[in-house]
């Protein structure tokens, strides 16, 4: 894909390099630009067409992470994004770079996920000519607009500071979606104005209409039986919103970017169990329900795919994005604004004095509700509640990043996360395989002192198995946990159930701690929580990856599941 040659483009482009020695060029200051705000990563592949990107990065404090597919390369920089807050940044190379990206990229799209995607393109007089050039793409920026907040093509390199400025402008304070800019491969090389000149300004998140905020603050001042739905557009508003909940004894569930906002044990977390009967008769009987930074999409609310879940309490919706307000369910009061900034206002409008809330309200019917859905579960979903329950044991302050695999399914509805940002995968929103390796890489560059944890199935571990390669060249010693259940086992399932002979969902699955060692990981294969307790523990002291093998059937086998 990144053709080892250099191409006519790439020979004219050199021939225009530099119009003088004084002047740093386009790349050059692209890197400058990056360090002022506040970058310290970059996950990306170099190829004949982003080489001139790279000249000022050895220089720089930047830090290059080579990832062996761009797509690892999205998936990384998703999962520094989720844990730091920061975009994740990513330099790809033209043509198959960004078509290798785009599955990377829309996930992030679909959990709102702030990532910069800075990429190469042909030469500007050759943009759209058709004429078969190495990466050429009909449009480039046109095939991927629709994964961004906006995609731009970089026409003049003046215009560069502008355009970081609108980009980072969007990770600040609109909904954190991914931005392109790519640059002609004859503006890359040009000189470009010094980045000291250039103004760096960062733009606050929106207020919150105070009398929106008012109004709502007397529904919820009145409400008998007041609910709350916080997505991940809440994660920086963990305190007010806790605030909150105990002053109106107001149950809440969370979507699964949102889990940890409250901490597990508190009395009244529902948990993320909005497709279950109980927590949806609790939302039906709320006569208010407010919710905030949630999409109230499929993914979260209606797992089951049944469209049972209702609302039928006055709808109060706070969201950074307008148009999301109206979607899926029309709030009777709508607020735009920041939602720590809302939750704050609501806080102080409320006052301190506990709401008139009914002794079969609150923390008492949150407990009832859990104790039904935890005698609900089968033997299966204990013990794979018991894996997860086993990790968070032995890692205190665990980082998991989940991929589209069982134990992942079940932690969703059981796991409640003691703090933000440290329970995310890629079940939710757009639902890809291959997610959690990288993810859990671009996690622990993010923050190296706290373990972290890929939970993946064999299946969706083979979609980005040469990535324990990177993590191993990254010094990034991250804990892969495998459920091997011998194929796309969920799948299986699904297909027996619609009565549909299985076909297509057992792959060959190959010998895991062999590939592990092979790549310079450790590796162990357990069959219960003592064992992978101990797998574990070895792994914490390691320098480098761990690949921790649960082959399914043996798992359930030792706990009777």
């Amino acid at each position: 894909m990144n053709c080892p040659t250099f191409s006519p483009c790439q020979d004219e482009a050199r021939a225009h390099q530099r119009a003088s020695d004084a002047a740093p060029t386009c790349g050059e200051s692209l890197i400058t630009l990056l360090e002022r705000y506040g970058v310290d990563h970059v996950f990306g592949i170099p190829g004949v067409h982003t080489i001139e990107l790279y000249r000022g990065l050895a220089a720089s404090s930047i830090r290059h992470i080579t990832p062996r597919h761009e797509q690892g390369a999205g998936f990384m920089a998703d999962g520094y994004a989720r844990v730091t807050g920061k975009p994740g940044v990513c330099l790809i190379i033209t043509g198959p770079g960004m078509t290798n990206i785009a599955t990377a990229r829309a996930q992030a799209y679909a959990d709102s996920i702030p990532m910069l995607v800075i990429s190469s393109v042909n030469a500007r007089r050759e943009l759209g000519s058709g004429d078969g050039r190495l990466h050429e793409l009909p449009s480039q920026r046109a095939i991927f607009a629709g994964l961004t907040a906006f995609s731009h093509t970089l026409l003049d390199a003046a215009d560069l500071p502008q355009v970081l400025a609108r980009a980072f402008a969007v990770f600040s304070s609109a909904r954190p979606r991914p931005v392109h800019i790519e640059i002609p491969l004859d503006v890359i090389v040009s000189p470009a104005e010094a980045p000291a000149n250039a103004l760096i300004t960062t733009a606050a998140r929106p207020a919150p209409d105070a009398a929106a905020i008012a109004a709502a603050a007397g529904l919820l001042a009145r409400a008998k039986r007041p609910l709350i739905l916080a997505g991940g557009g809440a994660m920086d508003a963990a305190e007010p919103l806790r605030a909150l909940a105990e002053r109106l004894q107001a149950p809440v569930a969370l979507t699964i970017n949102a889990k940890g906002l409250l901490p597990c044990g508190h009395p009244l977390l529902l948990g993320s169990t909005q497709s279950l009967p109980q927590t949806r008769e609790l939302v039906r009987d709320a006569d208010v329900v407010l919710a905030i930074g949630t999409e109230l999409g499929e993914t979260d609310y209606d797992t089951v795919f049944d469209g049972g879940f209702a609302i039928d309490g006055h709808l109060i919706r706070i969201d950074i994005d307008t148009g999301q307000l109206m979607r899926n369910f029309r709030p009777g009061t709508a607020i735009v604004g920041d939602a720590k900034a809302a939750l704050s206002g609501l806080a102080a409008a409320l006052g301190s004095s506990p709401a008139d809330a009914s002794a079969v309200w609150g923390a008492a019917r949150v407990a009832r509700a859990r104790a039904k859905i935890e005698a609900g579960y089968d033997a299966p979903t204990r013990t794979q509640a018991a894996l997860i329950e086993t990790l968070a044991a032995v890692l205190p302050g665990v980082i998991i990043a989940g991929d589209s695999t069982s134990p992942t399914y079940v932690g969703n509805l059981t796991y409640d996360a003691a703090s933000p940002r440290t329970w995310f995968n890629s079940s939710t929103g757009y639902g890809t395989l291959g997610y959690g390796l990288p993810a859990a890489i671009g996690a622990k560059l993010a923050a190296p002192h706290r373990p972290v944890v890929c939970l993946i199935g064999d299946g969706g571990l083979q979609f980005t198995l040469p990535e324990l390669a990177s993590a191993v060249q990254a010094g990034a010693p991250v804990i892969v946990v495998v459920w091997n259940n011998a194929g796309y086992g969920e799948i299986r399932k699904y297909m027996t159930a619609h009565d549909i002979t299985p076909v297509g969902v057992d792959p060959y699955t190959p010998d895991f701690i062999t590939l592990a060692h092979g790549f310079g990981c450790l590796a162990h294969t357990v069959d219960d929580p003592a064992s992978l307790a101990a797998a574990l523990r070895q792994a914490t002291v390691a320098q480098r990856p761990t690949v921790i093998e649960i082959r399914e059937t043996d798992w359930f086998a030792k706990a009777g599941a």
